[in-house]
């Protein structure tokens, strides 16, 4: 049997989010246990681009709603784009609504 990593468990929760709801890293990271490990989660979702099956990673930004991880893909607009594709609102880089559609893996998912 694989020995899983934490990327890849980073990569099954984002999967997970539903298309018009957001997560940050550190709920990804409580949630998997790790509640120091947020910038981990940072990091996972800088080389998720290649993961297949794909990884929705414009789902997740900063505990405030920010899209900080904006740089890591292929242009600085596209994770914006992403999002407002599946109707999420952000105006000056920042999710709208971001209280009402957050999606917290701890409340949404059985562990």
């Amino acid at each position: 049997m694989k020995e899983r990593n934490f990327f890849e468990d980073v990569f099954e929760v984002v999967r997970l989010i539903p298309k018009g709801r957001v997560t940050n890293y550190g709920s990804i990271a409580k949630y998997l246990g790790t509640g120091l490990s947020s910038r981990m989660v940072g990091w996972a979702m800088n080389s998720s681009h290649n993961a297949k099956p794909k990884v929705p990673a414009q789902r997740v930004v900063n505990r405030n709603g920010m899209l900080t991880g904006k740089f890591h893909f292929k242009t600085p607009t596209t994770m914006q784009e992403l999002l407002e594709k599946e109707g999420v609102k952000v105006k000056n880089d920042k999710v709208v609504n971001f209280k009402e559609i957050f999606w917290d893996p701890q409340k949404e998912l059985d562990f």
